[in-house]
């Protein structure tokens, strides 16, 4: 089954409140700082129009009845271990794909609790409603891939919210479907294959293997194979054990046009990515930065990244690599968001030793650093740039994901 919350935060914020149990409401960040962004939106909400993803303002416009909270994330991240749990209670095999989806295998386990799938779907959406009082719904399927399209394309769209979907079924419920409706294909990939006449989920399903593969490599027998209904990959519960990059963002309170105010950001964002990667015990070998403009009509900034001699995980070293990437393809326009990735990682148990840079004397700074900020706080001890206008780290520790807790 992939399990997955109707309007999560918006169904968690109802569940606080009885009186918004019947009004149309949205969680959205502040737009006194530019995140006015609808993050979840009640089915209420989205009956007027509201979708996720799009600008308060634009919200209101089309329901000025709406109510507006801010999001609560570590609440969130609570109710969303409480749902886990719920799950474990059905099968030991549950996979967490996202904080408001799950997978989970009850081939073993089935037996246990009903006949059908269909009944031990309604009987894991009553246990999380009553725990919860949010709505799950579920697409049951032979594979991850089957249950993930029954989700999304059957199951969210019926009234009980619970589908299964049968492989030799996909031709009947799936392949009629727009390509943009299947997971995986976004507007730009949907421009190639309507180039390429492809314009169902079908048309992909009846394409020569082939024919994609010579035209995107692995990811044309990605959506091809999703497409067909064919996945292999189990229900696991460590498929995101093996960590490929470590990285953080931030969209910034104001415009920051000069050198030194993206600086102090960079900082911020290289001292917290660095703690992470020290913690557990890895290096990296490439560094990457993002800078988006802050004009959305005419975009710019750069995607770039620096290979280094040896990988690291020391601050002052993925910070200089970050300042040489900004300043060698920053085009002075004002910035709105700035992003930095450490990838190519390795264990941190042993590193090249250098005759010429005190390595040693940083990695020691950074110890005590990290020491401080575990026992005290992360804001109880922070470096100048971090205290002045441009700084982020103090504001930045209040939150989640970029949200207040």
């Amino acid at each position: 089954m992939l399990i997955d919350m109707q309007s999560f935060y918006a169904s968690v914020e109802k569940a606080k409140v009885p009186f918004y149990e019947n009004k149309p409401l949205v969680v959205a960040g502040d737009p006194a700082k530019r995140s006015g962004i609808i993050l979840a939106a009640c089915p209420l909400a989205k009956k007027e129009g509201v979708t996720t993803a799009e600008p308060l303002w634009q919200a209101l416009q089309k329901c000025p009845e709406l109510i507006i909270v801010k999001p609560h994330m570590q609440e969130y991240i609570e109710v969303s271990s409480q749902i886990m749990k719920i799950m474990e209670s059905f099968t030991d095999l549950v996979e967490s794909y996202s904080i408001d989806e799950m997978f989970s295998d009850h081939t073993s386990s089935m037996h246990l609790f009903a006949d059908n799938p269909i009944d031990l779907a309604r009987q894991i959406q009553n246990k999380i409603y009553l725990a919860t009082r949010v709505v799950a719904r579920a697409g049951i399927g032979e594979n991850k891939v089957i249950a993930k399209l029954c989700c999304d394309m059957i199951a969210k769209k019926i009234p009980d919210g619970v589908f299964h979907l049968q492989k030799s079924e996909l031709h009947k419920y799936i392949w009629d479907k727009p390509i943009r409706d299947m997971w995986g294909i976004g507007s730009r990939m949907q421009k190639h294959l309507w180039k390429m006449g492809i314009m169902t989920i079908g048309d992909i399903a009846r394409t020569p293997l082939d024919r994609l593969r010579a035209k995107w490599g692995v990811n044309g027998e990605v959506i091809w194979r999703v497409a067909n209904g064919i996945d292999n990959s189990p229900v696991t519960l460590t498929t995101h054990n093996v960590q490929k990059n470590i990285g953080n963002g931030m969209t910034l309170p104001r415009d920051y046009s000069q050198a030194w105010e993206i600086e102090a950001v960079l900082l911020d964002i290289c001292t917290e990515v660095t703690r992470r990667a020290r913690k557990s015990e890895l290096m990296a070998r490439v560094v990457s930065i993002s800078i988006s403009g802050a004009d959305f009509d005419h975009p710019t900034g750069f995607h770039r990244q620096l290979k280094l001699d040896d990988p690291t995980n020391i601050t002052t070293e993925v910070y200089d690599a970050a300042k040489k990437i900004l300043h060698r393809y920053w085009d002075r326009q004002p910035v709105r968001r700035v992003g930095v990735s450490l990838s190519e990682l390795s264990g941190a148990t042993s590193y090249q030793l250098t005759l010429f840079d005190d390595k040693e004397h940083q990695r020691a700074v950074d110890k005590v650093m990290d020491d401080i900020k575990d026992r005290f706080g992360d804001i109880s001890i922070l470096r100048a740039s971090s205290v002045t206008s441009a700084g982020q780290a103090v504001d930045r520790s209040a939150k989640i994901g970029g949200h207040y807790r």
